[in-house]
């Protein structure tokens, strides 16, 4: 085998230069290693010793793209995908003509996608998935490639680009093509007037055509049908605005897979099953409907699809039958129902009967009040690899699960009322759902899932009893742990340290007790750690900012934590909520908290917990978790999911901290909420606490705070709640729109504190009496006329404000922005209306 040459390898070390490489991927890339034939990513020919293939895809490199790749002479296959190449994408590629393969995808490159690509006459395939924010000029240059086999552009603007259905029928060979959100539906002209003659003849060699997330209307049907042949196996209309489809996509008679999910289609289903009943209903094998305003019921017609195999229909307007008269449909194996209504509450037991093939079921959410029939479980033995039956109301205890589920499979029971303790469970599940039902019993089941695949367990909000069982060395897959709204108790197993992958650690609301185990500092993937509501005791570990530094929700709050608050914690950058409320904490309030890089720069934490679902034998989707957490927000306890990753907040109240709050925390100029109530704090609040822009929720109550209230408070435009009762602050409260807003009990307990909202004036004022009526002096006697009159006047005004507030305003509460705009307006305006009011009464009464 001949080494490479040395041009050949000082040009790769001249493309290595610049880059990036966090993860040390091209660690064997060095000048001492003469031969790089035998570098990472890289193939050589075996007789000339020529580099021919680059293989960086997902190397987690970074930087530009150097042009001594055009050194590399007889490269034919350039892979640099899944990195965060930048720039501009290099002209100087469209010189490397021997390339037959091109894959620039999922990067963070910009600009026009040369037209130089054209002179890659070689090129096979070409792959521009997700490359960046990048577009299209000409479109011409693609007609040149007649070789190319694979065109992937997702994300690509093709806005401009008239008549490209034209160039795309120019490439004779080929048979993917992928324009996923490419803004098609923008092109005026798709299309040429020659086309028009010449496309009734016209014979596309694509076998595989998506085309979803382009907007595109049934008016895209002209230009779809000559990319459209016998040849075409698979076609991805999903997440436009198509409202049905013509009737010669049912002539198709290659055709396996149609994915028509996510458009507006309002049509009745049975009506939209005619159109396929050409030829195409003796191919197709796949069937996806989710998402639409499909409507009417699930007729028998559709189980006339010979090779169904695969069918989702979930959130629709769909009935479903509780009973079919049909008989054994045994090909169908991957049936999606979610959200569509049975008729009748029964559990449809035509799925048992007919559909022996099953191993993908999911009955979420379709209104089943009824228990399972006993001969479900026994129905797919060995065979199920995904289950849901959450959100509905399934009651009666579960049997044994051992021999029931496939390797690797996914239950979820969820949001449904089964009871009892949980029997034998499969040992190789991928995940397992039972939250939100009436389990008891002990939790030594997951002892049982040995084969360390579980990526996946949740057992929250059930009445499982016991203690966590010390085998949880298994899981070392395990992503999210969430236990939480149980009664367990004792303490957490060492073991649990062995769950090295684990994100999400949820127990809030056990009886957990002792300190935490030292092991659990290995978990050092965790992002969200919830701790509350047990009884857990002992120091804050400072471990928790040494090792896991991942973190965005540290919540220990309603605990038995003792001692100071570490000043460790100030180590994690990506914190956004912390709450060690309601323990024994004392001493200070650490400075560093204005090191929370999170808390001082806008933005919310972007990382998804994801994890694997087995979908066919050789394919899985990942399901996101959705994190959430307990909390208290504007004085009342609740839980918040979908907007927790944008919440931003310090929650320390109910320890006994003393000495003053640190002037660093109003550094943390993106912190939503800060809560330091019911403490031993002292001194004067911050002076630059108005700094803290876009703090909304702010409660100091019941603590020693003395001083005024700053008077720069009056600019907090996001402020909508305060609390500073009970300290021993003194003079006025500052005026503006908001803090005279609130009710007066925030302010109580503060017996120097004078002006609105109080009832005490501060001196200087005069004293505070309701005004006389307008148009009555004191001692006149006159009839009611001006009382009516003003009594309407008011009530007309009030109801007006209330209308207009709720229109108006209702909408500045969901817009932080608007409600920022709104009182910085209001506080100028208020003057103006008040002179205006006084001239008007002025001027009425000078009229009596």
């Amino acid at each position: 085998m001949k080494k490479c040459l040395d041009k050949e390898r000082d040009a790769l070390l001249l493309f290595k230069a610049p880059l990036q490489d966090p993860d040390g991927r091209l660690s064997s890339w060095t000048a001492e290693e003469h031969d790089c034939c035998k570098w990472s990513g890289i193939t050589c020919n075996n007789q000339t010793g020529h580099v021919t293939e680059l293989d960086m895809g997902f190397y987690g490199l970074g930087g530009e793209i150097s042009h001594s790749l055009l050194n590399l002479t007889y490269l034919n296959h350039l892979h640099l995908s899944g990195n965060s190449f930048n720039g501009t994408i290099p002209t100087f590629i469209g010189s490397m003509t021997e390339l037959r393969y091109l894959d620039l995808s999922f990067n963070s490159l910009y600009g026009t996608i040369p037209p130089e690509f054209g002179n890659l006459t070689n090129l096979q395939d070409l792959d521009l998935d997700s490359v960046g924010r990048c577009r299209v000029e000409n479109i011409e240059w693609l007609s040149h490639l007649s070789h190319l086999e694979w065109l992937r552009m997702d994300g690509i603007s093709l806005a401009k680009q008239n008549h490209w259905v034209d160039v795309i029928l120019s490439l004779p060979k080929l048979s993917i093509l992928i324009l996923k959100g490419c803004e098609l539906s923008q092109v005026v002209y798709p299309y040429s007037s020659s086309f028009l003659n010449s496309s009734s003849s016209s014979s596309s060699s694509i076998e595989f055509l998506h085309l979803g997330n382009n907007s595109l209307t049934s008016s895209m049907y002209r230009w779809l049908f000559p990319l459209t042949s016998n040849n075409l196996r698979t076609l991805d209309l999903s997440g436009n605005r198509l409202d049905g489809i013509p009737r010669y996509l049912g002539n198709l008679c290659s055709l396996e897979t149609l994915d028509f999910s996510y458009n507006s289609a309002a049509v009745k289903f049975p009506d939209f099953l005619n159109n396929l009943s050409g030829c195409t209903s003796l191919s197709l094998q796949k069937l996806g409907l989710s998402g639409n305003q499909l409507n009417g019921s699930i007729s028998e017609k559709l189980w006339e699809l010979p090779r169904l195999e695969y069918l989702d229909l979930s959130f629709n307007n769909l009935t479903v039958p509780s009973t079919y008269h049909l008989s054994n449909i045994s090909y169908v194996e991957y049936l999606y129902l979610s959200s569509c209504k049975l008729l009748g509450p029964r559990f449809p037991k035509w799925i048992i009967q007919t559909l022996k093939n099953l191993t993908d079921l999911d009955l979420s959410n379709t209104g089943i009040s009824d228990t399972i029939p006993l001969g479900f479980w026994d129905m797919w033995p060995s065979q199920l690899k995904y289950l849901n039956l959450s959100s509905n109301n399934i009651s009666g205890k579960l049997p044994d699960l051992l021999s029931n589920f496939a390797h690797g499979s996914t239950i979820d029971l969820s949001s449904n009322s089964f009871c009892g303790p949980i029997p034998n469970v499969p040992s190789t599940l991928f995940s397992l759902n039972l939250s939100r039902n009436k389990f008891s019993g002990g939790i030594s089941f997951i002892c049982q899932i040995v084969d360390g695949l579980l990526e996946f367990l949740d057992l929250s909000h059930n009445s499982f009893i016991g203690q966590l069982p010390d085998c949880l060395w298994h899981f070392n897959q395990l992503k999210v742990l969430n236990l939480g709204h149980n009664n367990l108790f004792g303490r957490l197993p060492p073991s649990i340290g062995s769950m090295i992958q684990l994100q999400v650690l949820y127990v809030y609301d056990n009886n957990f007790s002792g300190e935490l185990p030292l092991s659990l500092k290995n978990c050092t993937s965790l992002i969200s750690l919830n701790l509350g509501a047990n009884k857990f005791s002992g120091n804050v570990p400072v471990w928790i900012g040494e090792s896991l530094t991942g973190l965005y929700v540290l919540i220990l709050r309603s605990n038995f934590f003792f001692g100071t608050i570490p000043l460790q914690l100030c180590q994690l950058p990506n914190l956004q909520v912390l709450d060690l409320s309601m323990n024994n904490l004392h001493g200070t309030i650490p400075s560093c908290l204005s090191n929370l890089t999170n808390m001082v720069q806008q933005g919310g934490f972007s990382q998804d917990v994801e994890y694997f679902r087995n979908v066919t034998d050789n394919l899985f989707a990942f399901e996101i978790y959705a994190d959430h957490a307990t909390i208290e927000w504007q004085g009342h306890e609740c839980e918040i999911s979908s907007t927790l990753k944008l919440l931003k907040s310090i929650d320390l109240s109910s320890n006994n901290l003393t000495g003053q709050i640190p002037y660093e925390i109003t550094n943390l100029h993106d912190l939503v909420s800060l809560n330091l109530s019911k403490n031993a704090l002292s001194g004067e609040i911050p002076q630059k606490i108005s700094e803290m822009i876009n703090l909304e929720i702010l409660d100091l109550s019941r603590n020693n705070f003395s001083g005024r209230i700053p008077s720069s408070m009056s600019n907090m435009s996001f402020l909508n709640y305060i609390d500073v009762s009970y300290n021993n602050l003194s003079g006025r409260i500052p005026s503006c729109t908001q803090l005279q807003s609130f009710p007066p009990s925030r302010y109580n307990g503060n017996a120097r504190l004078c002006g609105l909202p109080l009832t005490k004036s501060c001196p200087g004022d005069e004293e505070s009496k309701a005004p006389p009526l307008i148009g009555k002096s004191e001692g006149d006697e006159e009839d009611t006329d001006d009382d009516e009159l003003w009594g309407w006047f008011y009530i007309g005004g009030g109801m007006g404000f209330a209308t207009g507030f709720w229109i108006a305003c209702g909408a500045l509460l969901l817009n932080r922005q608007g409600r920022r705009a709104f009182f910085q307006f209001y506080d100028s305006f208020k003057d103006w209306v008040y002179v205006k009011v006084v001239v008007f009464v002025s001027s009425f009464q000078k009229s009596r």
